[in-house]
C-alpha cells in the first residue's frame, strides 16, 4: 500500500494553482536483494502476510502499521472536516473508484448530460498528470477542477479540501471525485464522501473483485460498465456479481452501458435518490 511503500511521494498540482502541494509520503529504502528463497513454483509469493497486510523492503510488519496508522489518521481528519462541509451544505458526494480504462469518464459525461439543468452538478478529476478529463467534463456544461497527483496513485482528503476551495459547489448538488485509476490505493483513504462507487467493465475480468477484495469492500455500489460489449467478449456476468457479492454482501449493483444507454435509468435514479436523502439529513456537524 502506498502508506509504506512510498509511491505517493510525487508532487500534486491543483489546475488552476501555481503552488504546488507535496502529499508525499516517501521514505528511503535500501534496495539489497541478497535473498535466497526456495519456493514451490505452483504456491503464489504471498507478500501480504503480518498484520501490516503489505511489504516493503527494510520496514518492519510493526514499523508499517504505525506509518500507516499514523498517515490514516491524518487523512481522516481532513475527510471530517470535508464531510462536514459537505453535510452543513446538502452536498451528495460519490466517489468513483476503478482501475484504467472501465469507462469511468465516459460514464460521468453521460450522466452529466442527462441530469443537467436537473441538478447541480461539479466534478473534482484526479489523474496523475494532464487536464484531458476535467476538459471532456467541462465540454458538458459542468464546472470541473483537475488535480494531477503526479507520481501518487490516489486522490487524499487533503488535496480534495484544496480542490473545494476552487470547485465551491453549489449547496444541494451533486458532486463527483473521479479517482485516479487505481483499484488499490483508493480503497484506505476517506474522502469525506457518502459513497464509494466501483465501476468494473466487462473487458475486464470477472474476477476483479476477488483480485481487490479492498475496494468492492469499501464500495456501496457496483456499476458493471460496458454491457454494449458483452457479444464481443469473454465475460461471465453472473460470476461477476457472484464473486462482489461474496467480498461484500451488501453491495448494490448495477449493470449499465453509457454507449447504448442500457441501464443509465436505473443510475441517475439512484443518484437522484441520493440526492435527496442528502438533502432531508439534518445537519449532524453544524455550519
Amino acid at each position: 500500500m502506498c502508506t509504506v511503500c512510498g509511491c505517493g511521494g510525487g508532487e500534486t498540482r491543483i489546475e488552476g494553482e501555481e503552488q504546488h502541494h507535496g502529499h508525499g509520503h516517501g521514505h528511503n529504502h535500501g534496495h539489497h536483494h541478497d535473498h535466497h528463497h526456495h519456493h514451490a513454483h505452483d504456491n503464489p509469493l504471498h507478500f501480504g502476510q503480518g498484520p501490516a497486510h503489505a511489504h516493503a523492503p527494510g520496514l518492519s510488519q510493526g514499523r508499517m502499521v504505525r506509518i500507516e496508522q499514523d498517515i490514516l489518521a491524518k487523512n481522516n481528519e481532513y475527510a471530517d472536516a470535508n464531510r462536514r462541509y459537505f453535510s452543513a451544505r446538502g452536498i451528495f458526494v460519490l466517489n468513483l473508484v476503478s482501475s484504467p480504462g472501465s469507462g469511468k469518464t465516459t460514464l460521468l459525461a453521460a450522466t452529466i448530460e442527462q441530469l443537467k439543468g436537473e441538478l447541480p452538478l461539479a466534478v473534482i478529476e484526479g489523474d496523475q498528470q494532464t487536464s484531458v478529463d476535467a476538459e471532456r467534463i467541462r465540454a458538458t456544461g459542468a464546472p470541473a477542477v483537475q488535480v494531477n497527483t503526479g507520481k501518487g496513485c490516489h486522490l487524499d482528503a487533503h488535496m480534495v479540501g484544496h480542490a473545494l476551495e476552487r470547485l465551491a459547489p453549489a449547496e444541494g448538488s451533486l458532486l463527483f471525485i473521479e479517482n485516479v485509476g487505481n483499484l488499490v490505493c483508493p480503497a484506505g483513504f476517506d474522502l469525506g464522501e457518502a459513497h464509494k462507487v466501483v465501476v468494473l467493465s466487462v473487458t475486464e475480468g470477472a474476477d476483479k473483485p476477488l483480485k481487490y477484495p479492498d475496494m468492492f469492500h469499501a464500495a456501496s455500489l457496483m456499476l458493471l460498465n460496458k454491457r454494449d460489449l458483452l457479444p464481443h467478449v469473454d465475460f461471465d456476468v453472473e460470476a461477476c456479481i457472484a464473486n462482489a457479492r461474496r467480498i461484500n454482501p451488501d453491495i448494490e449493483i448495477i449493470e449499465l452501458s453509457a454507449k447504448s444507454g442500457e441501464g443509465m435509468a436505473q443510475w441517475l435514479e439512484w443518484l437522484r435518490q441520493g440526492v435527496r436523502r442528502q438533502a432531508t439529513a439534518p445537519d449532524q456537524h453544524g455550519a
